[in-house]
Formats: structure tokens, C-alpha cells, sequence
């Protein structure tokens, strides 16, 4: 296990579990997880560290305290912003977009622009009941950099997005869940629990497919539906003409195996 404690020199913690999940927390809860250029640094390093880590299938990240992530730190505003925001290796959500592993975000408190960013980033949201997303770019005259002005309106349609981003109206982790960036609302003492539970349930997949499959969805959602097709068809041609047949009686007696045993609850 890798753990780091919980002090104001670590404000970014992570802890490698050796059942394959690995957990990265934003601890700088006096300050409601406001991202100093040194964690958002740090962030990007860790993404990258756990993407090249085969003992991790899964990453939760979350926040502690009141706050999962309430945006960069304003009173340092003019280090981090006049850095190269194009350089993707101190830009943890281009890490984290790079990480072929699946990322949970387990949101509780305010995701705040940069926040509301890097849970965007993430490939399922859990977000606790009182939750709250919200883009203050324009309020505070800060240009988007991590994906915020692009995707939002991707998943929640042009003129929702235009309303949310330029009255920077608040978001409730239950109207995510309509809009359909949220994947689940729980109770706040259940946040952790809930994203354990996703986690576990691929963990339990086949690791190989989890990250052809994660791939297939991103890089296709990039694509009108056609083209995106295409690319699904590609890459199960050259995934099936890569087995061995050993590989597909393998993957025969694994299908046996678990269509013998009784089917997991629904998440």
C-alpha cells in the first residue's frame, strides 16, 4: 500500500489498495481543496504515475471535507495561469484524459470551475446529496483551459451549457444526474461506499477489455456516429484477429465459469 498521511505538506494524497483500486485525495480542506500550482502539478504527476501502474485497475478521486475541488487558488492566480497551459504534463486533466484507466470521481461539497473540470474529466460521477457544480469562469474573467467550455455542452446541450457557464447558475448534484454528467446522487456518508462499489464491480472484469472498452467509448464520442462505428469495427477486427486460439478457449471456459454462478445485483 502506498499511503501518504494527511498533513499540509501533502495536499494531494494517494493510496494504491492491493485489490487493484487506488484512491487520490485533495486535501487542502481549510481551503475547500483550492489547487495551488504545486498540486495541479502534482495531480498531473499522479495520474500519470497510476496510468503506467499495472497493479491499478481503478481510480477513485475525491476530496476531503467540506469541498471536493473549489477551483485554483485565486490568490495565486497569476502563477498558475501565466504557466503553459498547453503543457500537458503538468495538466492533470490531460493526464487523466490520457489514463487508460477508469476514473471515479466521488464528488461531495462544491466542484468549482477547475473542480467542475476535473469531475468532467473523470469517467463515472458519484456525487453526494447538497452537492454543487459550478463554472465561475466568466464571473472572474478566467478563460477555460481544461475542457470546461467544450464538453459541457456536449453532454448537456449548447444552450443549457451557455446558461450555466455565463450566469454561473449553481448546478445541484441532483439536476447532474438529470442532465446526465452525474451517474449517482447518495447520501454523503454512502459517497465512498458507492464509488467502492463501481470500482469493485470492474475490478472484477476482464482488466484487458475494461481498457479496450474505455478507449472505444472516448475516442468515439469524439466522432459522428458513423465514423465512430467505423472505429468500433476496426478495433474489434484487430483485437479478434490478434487471439490465439488458445485465447478464445479461455475466454470460452471464463464465459462458462460465470454464467454458472448467479448474476451480480444492479449497481
Amino acid at each position: 500500500m502506498d499511503r501518504k498521511q494527511s498533513t499540509p505538506e501533502n495536499p494531494v494524497l494517494v493510496n494504491r489498495e492491493p485489490d487493484g483500486i487506488a484512491y487520490v485525495t485533495i486535501n487542502r480542506p481549510k481551503l475547500l481543496n483550492s489547487l495551488t500550482k504545486a498540486m495541479i502539478t502534482d495531480l498531473a504527476r499522479i495520474f500519470k504515475s497510476l496510468n503506467q501502474d499495472d497493479s491499478v485497475r481503478v481510480i477513485i478521486l475525491s476530496g476531503t471535507g467540506r469541498a471536493f475541488c473549489s477551483g485554483v487558488d485565486l490568490t495565486a492566480a497569476e502563477d498558475v495561469f501565466k504557466g503553459d497551459v498547453k503543457d500537458i504534463e503538468t495538466d492533470p486533466v490531460a493526464q487523466m484524459e490520457r489514463c487508460k484507466k477508469p476514473i471515479i470521481a466521488a464528488v461531495n461539497g462544491f466542484a468549482v470551475t477547475a473542480g467542475f473540470e476535473i469531475a468532467l474529466a473523470c469517467d463515472i460521477v458519484v456525487a453526494a446529496k447538497g452537492a454543487k457544480f459550478i463554472d465561475t469562469h466568466a464571473r472572474f474573467g478566467i478563460f477555460p483551459s481544461w475542457g470546461l467550455s467544450q464538453k459541457l455542452s456536449r453532454i448537456i446541450g449548447a444552450n443549457k451549457a451557455r446558461e450555466v457557464s455565463l450566469t454561473a447558475t449553481p448546478l445541484t448534484a441532483e439536476v447532474g444526474e438529470r442532465l446526465g454528467f452525474v451517474n449517482h446522487v447518495v447520501g454523503e456518508t454512502e459517497l465512498l461506499k458507492k464509488a467502492w462499489e463501481i470500482a469493485e464491480a470492474i475490478v472484477k472484469n476482464n482488466q484487458d477489455m475494461v481498457v479496450r472498452y474505455k478507449a472505444v467509448i472516448n475516442d468515439g464520442v469524439k466522432l459522428d456516429l458513423g465514423h465512430a462505428l467505423t472505429l468500433e469495427k476496426e478495433r474489434a477486427h484487430e483485437y479478434y484477429n490478434g487471439m490465439t486460439k488458445d485465447q478464445f478457449r479461455k475466454m470460452q471456459e471464463f464465459i462458462a465459469g460465470r454464467s454458472s454462478k448467479k448474476p451480480s445485483s444492479k449497481l
